[in-house]
């Protein structure tokens, strides 16, 4: 339906700074550092603040790298090596195999469940063995979870074999000079039938080591068995348990890198207390395949948080800035947008202190989106270079420049998004928003002879010239099969609903842009959707089943800040929250359209809501007219029409994607079509702001 009742245009509207959900943090008191550093968490379990992991990552360089214990040099890594690094923790060993192909048909029965297959390659009685083990966990419960589950998995294990857990206790045959003697110590152990590594360390000189360690054992009383079977196998060995809990980086070989085919890498494996190590790189950067193939520059810290591996990525700030400009706006903008962007997310990097405790920001939309060299452009890099240490600074204090895809037109007073008010932030409007739907296609929604409502392109459509008795025009097909879609968008899980012919007439009652970020169409969500979506998202009760959904209340900007379903007030912590609340919709800039009921309003002010089953009875000067509610066409004040179905539900129709706070990303793209310089464009969107250059 059309937004113009209700949506703010050209009004400046006072505001409040954002200081609600934790969102904001203290802004920096100084100046933008030309010499900063960022952490950026890839990989990390932060709690409640953010968790993505994996079992394990691999690593390659066409420049090679260096793995690296505090200055110490492990070792080079050659170019376009692959190396595995992962956690050495709870494991099951599922199977010890003499081929590649049996442990490879386990893993890959064992790929699709949640217990991830690892496949390495050893030495053990003279002999090469393969060995399968899923992991690792990050609790000796939740390993003994995985054990169940893989001992019921119906794997075609070796003879007299099952499975079995593992854990990161260790025991230590030495350390020695070289990697020769260690190899010689090592495969003595493995030749008496025992598991057995050689470790780097960093002595306490600061210089790369290698020590041999020796079984894995889950529990103190399996390591203290494992020392008197290996002591009495070979007394000549002086065997200790001082790599319990000793910073190591294990070296095993992965024979799993292709379940279709054996190929191998060396795998580390991360061990100990408090380890932590660096892949160091080089201006080719680090490529980690696990993060979509992503090549980063500058370090990737590599350590143990919350029983998962941690991988932070330790950037230069304005290398950084090259990626997240690439990765928020596109290079084909002009110049003057990607200086403000370049601007805003600088400032924004600024103020986050130790948001995420081991990182500053994450890659993903969380804090800004980051994908490496791969979002690197040389217009990008310009832009960033040009704008090489600016802020911008409100109060002696870096500014938290918060922004959004697209704000739909006019952004966000602070209270419409987290509740909170203050004098940076301020709702202004943003025609310029409608360059994101420039080059767009509109889509006519039609109501067919057949009753069917749904969209269809506009180049496929045609008007016939003639109007119905409301005065809506009528359309048919420009061409044969043209598809009536259920939203304005061709979606290939979405089935079309109809099918209109040149010569088959169709109301047109309404015209909407294509959905993207500057307008959409939702829906239908069924109650039992919306009911599952608003669980644990409202601090009310919910109803059985939703009949009524309405909006009422709007803030500043038109966007919606309380919702009613059956009468009864929606309690969320704040208003962005209805965005997931109401089943991941992109802004909260919207009205709801009930799809199988109209809404009356008497002469009294009285409403009544009229079902698709049921009829209505309107007083008209002609006379009293019965009207049945399935096919009924509603007209609102602005023309704007729909039809009523038997379909249940409720849908969406919005403007804007993002919380529209602060900077919209196509309003700058907007203006700087228009000519507006950066700086220009950042005191558009930031209120009493002054740009400033370290």
């Amino acid at each position: 339906m059309n937004f113009a009742r209700w949506k703010k245009t050209g009004v400046t509207l006072l505001a409040g700074a954002l200081i609600a959900a934790g969102l904001l943090l203290p802004a920096a008191d100084s100046h933008a550092d030309p010499n900063a550093t960022i952490r950026v968490a890839l990989y990390a379990d932060i709690g409640s603040k953010y968790k993505s992991t994996v079992p394990f990552v691999t690593l390659s360089s066409t420049m090679g790298f260096s793995l690296m214990s505090g200055s110490a040099q492990l070792l080079p890594i050659p170019a376009n090596n692959k190396i595995r690094i992962s956690l050495d923790g709870y494991k099951v060993k599922v199977m010890d195999s003499p081929t590649w192909q049996a442990a490879a048909e386990a893993a890959k029965q064992l790929q699709s469940s949640s217990d991830k297959p690892m496949l390495f390659v050893a030495s053990r009685n003279g002999a090469t063995v393969y060995q399968l083990y899923t992991g690792p966990y990050t609790s000796e419960n939740a390993a003994k979870e995985g054990l169940n589950r893989v001992g019921k998995a119906g794997l075609n294990l070796p003879q007299g074999q099952v499975p079995a857990l593992t854990g990161s206790k260790h025991l230590s045959a030495g350390t020695f000079a070289s990697q020769q003697e260690a190899d010689a110590v090592m495969n003595t152990i493995t030749a008496a039938g025992f598991d057995a590594w050689k470790t780097l360390v960093s002595g306490t000189d600061g210089s790369a080591q290698v020590e041999v360690w020796v079984g894995e054992a889950a529990s103190d009383s399996d390591l203290a068995a494992l020392r008197a079977a290996v002591t009495a196998a070979l007394p000549q060995l002086s065997i200790g348990d001082g790599a319990t809990a000793k910073p190591g980086m294990m070296i095993r070989t992965d024979a799993g890198l292709d379940w279709s085919s054996e190929s191998q890498a060396f795998h580390y494996q991360v061990s100990g207390t408090g380890a932590k190590f660096m892949a160091s790189g080089n201006s080719a950067g680090i490529q980690l395949a696990e993060r979509s193939k992503r090549i980063y520059r500058g370090n990737l810290e590599l350590s143990s948080l919350a029983g998962s591996l941690a991988v932070i990525n330790e950037v230069p700030l304005e290398q950084y800035l090259y990626a997240v400009v690439g990765g928020e706006v596109s290079s084909g903008w002009p110049e003057e947008a990607l200086k403000a962007q370049a601007v805003a997310a600088r400032s924004y990097a600024l103020t986050q202190g130790t948001r995420f405790d081991v990182a500053n920001v994450v890659d993903t939309t969380l804090s800004q989106v980051y994908n490496g060299i791969g979002a690197e452009a040389p217009v990008i890099t310009k832009a960033v270079d040009a704008t090489a240490g600016e802020v911008l600074m409100s109060g002696g204090k870096i500014v938290e420049a918060v922004f959004s895809s697209n704000s739909g037109g006019v952004t966000a007073d602070p209270s419409e998004v987290w509740g909170n008010g203050g004098t940076t932030f301020v709702s202004v409007a943003s025609a310029e928003d409608a360059a994101a739907v420039a080059a767009s296609k509109k889509w006519y929604y039609l109501l067919l002879d057949s009753g069917i409502t749904g969209y269809a392109r506009e180049d496929n459509i045609k008007l016939t010239g003639s109007k119905t008795a409301a005065g809506l025009d009528m359309a048919t097909a420009s061409t044969k099969d043209v598809n009536i879609r259920p939203l304005p968008v061709i979606e290939s899980g979405a089935s079309p609903l109809g099918k209109l012919n040149p010569g088959e007439n169709a109301v047109i009652l309404d015209q909407f842009y294509e959905n993207g970020s500057y307008s959409w169409v939702k829906g239908p969500y069924t109650s039992a959707d919306l009911l599952k979506s608003l669980s644990g998202k409202v601090s009310n009760s919910l109803p059985s089943a939703i009949a009524s959904l309405e909006v009422t209340q709007r803030g500043p900007s038109g966007r919606v800040t309380q919702v009613k379903a059956n009468g009864e007030i929606l309690q969320v912590k704040y208003p962005d929250l209805f965005r997931s609340a109401l089943g991941g919709l992109p802004s909260t800039l919207f009205d709801i359209v009930p799809a199988g009921s109209y809404t009356v309003l008497g002469a009294d002010g009285s409403k009544g809501i009229v079902s698709s089953t049921q009829s209505t009875d309107i007083l008209s000067a002609s006379g009293k007219v019965t009207v049945n509610g399935s096919g009924t066409v509603v007209m609102g004040a602005d023309t704007s029409s729909r039809a009523v179905t038997n379909s249940p539900g409720f849908y969406f129709i919005g403007w804007g994607n993002g919380h529209g706070l602060g900077m919209s990303q196509w309003g700058i793209k907007g203006m700087a079509d228009k000519g507006y310089d950066y700086t220009k464009i950042l005191q558009h969107y930031f209120n009493n702001v002054t740009i400033v250059k370290e």
